[in-house]
């Protein structure tokens, strides 16, 4: 059994999504990609994930729409989402904080990012 946080990352632009995944596996946590909304919510239903890291911008589903259904779902209900998006306009930001969003982190990302993602984590562990 490891320690590691388990991070899944829903986003269709490559190479922010590489980028994401250096800096989060150099952090040392274990790091899964979805390319498309569909397959974010099936990689969340079929595996236990510490965070989502959730691109509003998808190419088949908007982020909201993800989000909404994993916070309605048995399995994912707990799990915090970070959404990112290189528009920040202040009604995603709120609509994404009504949807019960930990964070809402603007593109692109500065130096800050993995410690406030570790940070989340670390706001929802239980103690042992």
């Amino acid at each position: 059994m490891t320690n590691r946080a388990r991070i899944l990352i829903v986003e269709n632009e490559t190479p922010v999504a590489m980028m994401m995944v250096n800096a989060l596996t150099r952090a040392g946590c274990e790091v899964l990609v979805a390319p498309t909304g569909k397959r974010g919510i099936e990689l969340a239903q079929e595996n236990k994930f510490n965070l989502i890291v959730l691109a509003l911008d998808l190419t088949d589903i908007s982020g909201f729409d993800i989000a909404g259904e994993l916070k309605q779902r048995h399995q994912t209900r707990n799990t915090p989402i970070v959404f990112i998006s290189d528009q920040a306009a202040i009604e995603d930001q709120q609509r994404a904080l009504e949807l019960g969003a930990a964070d809402f982190i603007e593109k692109p990302f500065g130096e800050e990012f993995v410690s406030r993602l570790l940070s989340r984590i670390k706001q929802t562990e239980v103690p042992a």
